[in-house]
């Protein structure tokens, strides 16, 4: 069975009131030039009566075949076996069928269509030909039915399946485009979370402290309310920030949407934490701190402020130990340590665990590896990242 054949519905297509008026007027000037070329060197005799009617006939079926190629072309292939003036429309239905019903549909047709011939040659002469000369050619044109027929039906099979391919690459690009868009909201979420970690990491220091040590005097609450205040401000401004990019239908890049961390900033966010009053030794021997591709400086960056932001969160008023080392072709080493405190809890209202499984994915997307871990009374943060030459 030919593979690009048609399948029953696809063959019941509607023709247009052009195609319908292209078939009665071909069908009708072959049926007129048939009927003229057979008696144009003979006298009317009553035969002639027979292919007029045959010819009328015919030509009211031919549309028919538009709509119903297989039943129309069986009675027009009847027609033909008794004259030649039905021999146009039924040769049209078999090209009809050809085109629209699948191959052994279309042998058959065209096998009942040359016998239909051999008997009209059998008892109504040619003249000027051999039957069998004759009979061959009908074959000879009816094989040229077929080949054009299944051309035809591969054409169109290769017409939908490229439009069937199109489709599906206008499908699929618009999965990409949704993906890629959550894959920014997520990046762009991850990015506010360390940030906003951090920064009411440092307001529940500063109001931890104002409120335990109610006897300060009042430049000292003055100045931690002050900071309170500032980071409050600060932190919804960056909370509105993000709500915003999350809800944007095209949410810029994040890398263009806010100044990113550099290496060149890790000794400013430890100065951050010393003012909220963690004691923060920083070990930094990075060769060519500035040369740290934007990927990998962000990611050492955030090690650290998620590492600092988890020591303020459990190990309140613990030192807290940073080494950063490394250089292009050697990597980088974020190593960052604090004693856990007696009770080992955390204050009211904070919880753990969200921070560090983002960490985590984060420094695996830059290619590099994650490890924390409790090891004799400390927690251990450690990080390696891949830095190219």
């Amino acid at each position: 069975m030919n593979s690009f054949s048609l399948g029953p519905e696809d063959c019941d297509r509607r023709p247009g009131l052009a195609s319908l008026a292209a078939m009665l007027g071909v069908s009708g000037v072959l049926i007129a030039a048939t009927i003229l070329g057979w008696w144009s060197d003979r006298p009317p005799g009553p035969l002639l009566a027979l292919d007029l009617a045959a010819g009328a006939l015919g030509w009211l079926l031919a549309p028919l075949t538009l709509w119903r190629p297989v039943a129309t072309t069986a009675v027009l292939t009847v027609l033909a076996a008794v004259s030649p003036a039905a021999t146009p429309p039924a040769t049209i239905g078999a090209l009809q069928v050809a085109r629209r019903r699948r191959s052994p549909v279309a042998i058959a047709v065209a096998v009942a269509g040359l016998a239909a011939h051999a008997v009209q040659g059998a008892w109504r002469s040619n003249g000027g030909i051999s039957y069998g000369w004759w009979l061959a050619l009908v074959t000879i044109g009816y094989g040229a039915l077929l080949a054009w027929g299944a051309w035809a039906q591969a054409r169109e099979a290769l017409i939908r399946s490229l439009h069937d391919r199109a489709r599906r690459a206008e499908a699929e690009q618009g999965r990409r485009v949704a993906e890629a868009r959550m894959l920014e909201r997520r990046k762009i979420a991850r990015e506010m979370h360390d940030v906003l970690a951090h920064r009411l990491s440092l307001l529940a220091t500063f109001a931890g402290a104002m409120e335990y040590r109610p006897d300060s005097s009042p430049e000292q609450l003055s100045r931690a309310a002050g900071v309170v205040r500032d980071g409050v401000h600060q932190a919804l401004d960056e909370l509105r920030e993000v709500i915003s990019l999350l809800r944007d239908d095209d949410p810029p890049d994040s890398d263009g949407s806010r100044p990113q961390p550099v290496l060149a900033d890790v000794p400013r966010l430890v100065e951050e934490s010393r003012d909220a009053g963690t004691e923060v030794l920083l070990r930094e021997a990075v060769d060519g701190p500035a040369e740290a591709p934007p990927s990998v400086a962000r990611t050492a960056y955030r090690v650290i402020q998620e590492g600092l932001t988890n020591a303020r969160k459990h190990a309140a008023g613990q030192p807290v130990q940073v080494a950063l080392r490394g250089g292009p072709g050697a990597g980088l080493e974020i190593d960052v340590r604090n004693a856990l405190t007696p009770e080992g809890t955390a204050p009211p209202g904070w919880s753990g665990g969200a921070g560090l499984v983002g960490l985590t994915e984060r420094v695996h997307l830059a290619g590099g590896r994650l490890d924390h871990q409790v090891v004799g009374g400390e927690f251990r943060l450690h990080a390696s990242i891949p830095w190219p030459a």
